[in-house]
């Protein structure tokens, strides 16, 4: 019989590792409530055309990543690939009360080529702030971000920051870039070479040396900037000076999506790119149909940030807050089932309660004790049971072994203490 494996691109995700995911999103989820913003759950697939007025049509992720079919009704369908389309479709959909400042945690999806943090579904953080124009707006944005990797210890990664211009000030700066880029044209890698024209502004964001070289003598944006984009581009900058959040201007920071304006920024290390980052889209509502109204704000990718955990050391299991390991492992060495309700009395005083199963004897039920990384077990026996007592047992850490008896009604009481003790 055939055996199954997950999906080309896709991973499955198991304990114990996946107690690093619920690490990351419980810090993620306090983080966004402490600076005022409230979930969003949108759709895992929406009308393709919505990705298509925001991404562009010229952009890979809608000409060569885009997972699209058609429905049986016959409509045009895709799966996400990025969050801020299906946030700001939402936004318009429903109406809410402007600023709007919404966060995010979801699956996304790109058929591009498996590697190291990029997996056909992937799994991104985000948040948006929709229907405000002021530049501290976008500094609240990155603030967040940064604040989750200082919460995280990530040393490594450095901040990149842009200013892509406006409807006023960018189409100048493309007709200068296409001018330089025509002239160029031979040097640039093989896939720019013939298509640089669709978008310029995609040779500034290749990777390859060719269009590296090539980029490197081009006009910069910065010198393009009308009054208002510089204006907002410096109360940026400065209100990240204020925060002391380090950055570096990065005249070639232009990221993937046609819908980016103004403001852009990108955490990155020397050895991983692209670890969380995003911008201001000031004209992204009105493409999918809703009011004159602006918004900026970021995706973050999890395997990507965990990526950057194990290269910087962080997010080990003695910094866990939000994954918890098992505090007690119930042993019954009775013949009426007693651990059915002692765990239930423990699980509703807060304690994080495991037992065995199958009629295991108690010596196998003490290996799978130890087994479960439990720091503590409640073993009941015929003789406890009938005394109304518990034996306590430390099953880890400097008081290995160690045991008390305990009354039935005390028990929750002595074990939160227990392993609430350093």
């Amino acid at each position: 019989m055939k055996s199954f494996q997950s999906p080309k691109g896709t991973q499955d995700i198991l304990p114990p590792q996946s107690a690093r995911w619920v690490e990351l999103v419980g810090r993620f989820t306090d983080l966004a409530q402490r600076f005022g913003f409230g979930l969003v759950m949108s759709p895992g697939f929406e009308e393709a055309e919505v990705f298509r007025r925001s991404s562009g049509d010229s952009s890979d992720v809608v000409t060569k990543e885009m997972y699209e079919f058609k429905d049986r009704g016959g409509r045009d369908i895709a799966l996400r690939p990025e969050g801020t389309a299906s946030v700001v479709r939402a936004f318009v959909q429903h109406s809410p009360l402007p600023p709007f400042k919404a966060w995010y945690a979801a699956p996304m999806f790109r058929y591009e080529r498996p590697q190291a943090g990029r997996f056909r579904q992937h799994h991104q953080l985000g948040v948006e702030i929709i229907g405000t124009d002021d530049p501290m707006a976008d500094v609240e944005v990155i603030s967040l971000l940064a604040r989750l990797y200082a919460e995280l210890d990530l040393s490594s990664l450095r901040l990149r920051v842009n200013s892509l211009g406006d409807a006023n000030c960018a189409p100048g700066y493309r007709e200068q870039l296409a001018a330089y880029l025509e002239a160029h044209a031979e040097e640039l890698c093989d896939e720019h070479r013939f298509k640089w024209a669709l978008n310029p502004l995609r040779i500034l964001d290749c990777k390859r040396p060719e269009c590296r070289k090539v980029s490197a003598g081009a006009p910069r944006l910065r010198d393009a900037l009308c009054d208002d984009c510089r204006r907002h581009f410096t109360d940026v900058l400065a209100g990240l000076d204020r925060l002391q959040i380090s950055y570096e201007q990065d005249d070639f920071l232009v990221r993937g999506l046609d819908y980016y304006t103004r403001t852009t920024f990108e955490y990155g290390s020397d050895t991983l790119e692209g670890v969380g980052g995003g911008g201001r889209y000031d004209g992204l509502v009105a493409a999918l149909g809703g009011p004159e109204l602006s918004g900026v704000g970021f995706g973050a990718g999890i395997e990507r940030i965990l990526l950057a955990c194990d290269a910087d050391g962080a997010l080990s299991p003695g910094e866990m807050r939000f994954s918890r390991g098992l505090d007690v492992f119930v042993v019954d060495g009775t013949d009426v089932g007693v651990a059915l309700e002692l765990c239930d009395e423990l699980r509703a005083a807060g304690l994080a309660v495991e037992r065995a199963f199958d009629g295991r004897s108690i010596k196998a039920q003490l290996k799978a004790a130890d087994r479960s990384g439990a720091r503590l077990a409640c073993i009941v026996g015929a003789d406890d049971l009938a005394e109304g007592l518990v034996t306590i047992r430390v099953l880890r850490g400097s008081d290995a072994h160690q045991q008390e008896k305990v009354g039935r009604q005390a028990l929750a009481g002595r074990l939160y203490e227990i392993t609430r003790s350093p």
